[in-house]
C-alpha cells in the first residue's frame, strides 16, 4: 500500500477575464450576447488571462495533517477545488490514490430540498457506499452533528451552523482516504469546533490524511505537521508548521507605530489606519508593565449592517494568546455603525503578557458579511525591562499582575 494519497506536480489553473477567448460559451450565453450587444454604446473590454495557481507541487501522505495557509485570493480555495476534482488544471497534474471527501463551502453537495437524512444517503451514494454501509454509519453521523431534531427537516431550513456540523460529519465518517477541510468551520461554535479538530486528528491517526485551509493560525499551529503558504497563486514556502507559519506571520508586518491597508474601493467602511497608541509617546520595545492601545482609525460613509472591529494578538509560533472585540462590554455581538470618522480603542494593560515578539492581526468587517482578516499587520516586542517574568524565572504565556489579599484566619 503506497504511503501517498495525493501527488500533485506544476499544478496551475488559468481563468480569463472579461471575453470568452476560446468560443467556449454554450448556445444560451450567445444568444445573450448577441442581444446584449445591440445595445452596447462601445465595444466590450478585452479578455485577459489570470492565473489563480502556478507550478504548485507538493505529496500528501498516510497519517499526515497538511495546511494551507495564505491571505484572501491566495490561491487556497483553487487548490482545494482541484484536488477535490470539482475543477480541472489548466496546467500540471494530481494523481489521487484513495478516496477523497471534501468540505469547501457551507450547503455544497445538499440538495436543498431533501431532508438531513436524504442527503446523508445522497452523500454517501456519491461516494460509492452501498446502503448498507450508510445505515450501519448513520446514527453516528447524526449524533455527531447533533441535529436529530432535524434530520428529517429539509436542509433549506437549517441554519448555517446547521449545515456545517452535518456537512462535516458526514464528511468525516463516511471512511475517506484524504478528508479536506476549508475555513467553513469558522461558522460553527467553539464547541462544535473542538469536537471537529478531534475527529481530524483521529482521521490522521488512522492511517488516512486530512488538509486543512485555516485563517486561523492557532489550529493550524495545533493540528498540523508541515504546512504550504501560497501567495498570489504560488508556493511561497513549504516546511514544518512553526517555521512557515512564523515566516508567514512576519511577512508584511510593521514594527511601525501604524499600519495602514491597501487600498479599499468603495467599501461603507473605509479602514485608513490600525496604531499603537503608548502613554508618554515612547518608541521601540514596549516595557512589561507599560500600558499601551490598539487604536482602529475608521469612517463609515455608507449604510453597513451591525459588526464589530476586533484583534488578535499571537505570538511567533502562531499561538494566539488573546483575542478581544469592539462590542466585549455590550450587550450585543454586534453593534449599529454610525456614519462619520470614529476610532475605536482597545487598552492592553501593563503586565500582561509575557516578554517577547507578537503580531497583531486586526479584522474589519465586510459589507456582504464576514470579515476582512490582516495577519500580523503589527508586530510589537514586549522587553523585559519591569516585567514579572524576568523578576523570578516564572513560566506561561502571559505575565499578568493579578491581585492577592491576605486576611488572619482566626
Amino acid at each position: 500500500m503506497s504511503s501517498t494519497l495525493i501527488s500533485a506536480n506544476g499544478v496551475g489553473k488559468q481563468y480569463f477575464l472579461g471575453a470568452d477567448p476560446f468560443g467556449t460559451l454554450s448556445l444560451r450565453d450567445r444568444i445573450t450576447d448577441v442581444v446584449r450587444s445591440a445595445f452596447r454604446s462601445r465595444p466590450p473590454a478585452a479578455s485577459r488571462d489570470f492565473w489563480a495557481l502556478r507550478d504548485v507541487g507538493f505529496d500528501l501522505r498516510r497519517g499526515e495533517v497538511l495546511g494551507v495557509i495564505g491571505r484572501n485570493g491566495a490561491g487556497k480555495s483553487t487548490l482545494l477545488k482541484i484536488l477535490s476534482q470539482i475543477t480541472e488544471p489548466t496546467e500540471g497534474e494530481v494523481n489521487l490514490y484513495g478516496r477523497v471527501s471534501s468540505l469547501l463551502e457551507v450547503g455544497v453537495g445538499f440538495h436543498p430540498e431533501l431532508s438531513g437524512r436524504e442527503n446523508v444517503f445522497l452523500n454517501g451514494a456519491i461516494l460509492g457506499m452501498t446502503r448498507a454501509e450508510m445505515q450501519r454509519k448513520f446514527d453516528e453521523i447524526v449524533a455527531f452533528a447533533e441535529v436529530e431534531a432535524f434530520i428529517d427537516t429539509p436542509v433549506k431550513r437549517y441554519s448555517s451552523g446547521m449545515y456545517v456540523r452535518l456537512a462535516f460529519a458526514v464528511a468525516a465518517h463516511l471512511e475517506p482516504d484524504v478528508l479536506i477541510v476549508d475555513e467553513v468551520l469558522a461558522v460553527g461554535d467553539a464547541a462544535f469546533q473542538r469536537k471537529c479538530l478531534g475527529k481530524m486528528e483521529s482521521v490522521a491517526s488512522q492511517d488516512r490524511a486530512v488538509m486543512v485551509v485555516s485563517h486561523n493560525m492557532s489550529i493550524v499551529t495545533q493540528l498540523c505537521e508541515r504546512v504550504i503558504w501560497l501567495d498570489h497563486g504560488t508556493m511561497v514556502r513549504t516546511g514544518a508548521t512553526r517555521e512557515v507559519v512564523g515566516a508567514y506571520l512576519a511577512q508584511g508586518s510593521t514594527s511601525a507605530d501604524t499600519w495602514s491597508p491597501p487600498a479599499q474601493g468603495d467599501e461603507p467602511l473605509q479602514l485608513h489606519s490600525v496604531s499603537i497608541l503608548r502613554d508618554g509617546g515612547t518608541t521601540g520595545d514596549i516595557a512589561g508593565d507599560e500600558p499601551f492601545e490598539i487604536v482602529f482609525d475608521y469612517s463609515i460613509v455608507a449604510p453597513l449592517a451591525p459588526g464589530r472591529m476586533a484583534i488578535l494578538i499571537g505570538d511567533t509560533n502562531g499561538t494566539a494568546i488573546l483575542t478581544s472585540t469592539s462590542t466585549d462590554k455590550m450587550p450585543a455581538l454586534r453593534e449599529p455603525w454610525r456614519p462619520g470618522h470614529h476610532r475605536a480603542y482597545c487598552r492592553i494593560p501593563g503586565n500582561l503578557l509575557a516578554p517577547g515578539r507578537y503580531f497583531i492581526t486586526v479584522a474589519e468587517p465586510l459589507e456582504g458579511g464576514g470579515d476582512t482578516i490582516h495577519h500580523g499587520a503589527l508586530a510589537i516586542t514586549i522587553s523585559e525591562q519591569n516585567s514579572l517574568a524576568s523578576r523570578d524565572g516564572r513560566h506561561g504565556v502571559i505575565a499578568p499582575l493579578l491581585e492577592w489579599r491576605e486576611e488572619d484566619a482566626t
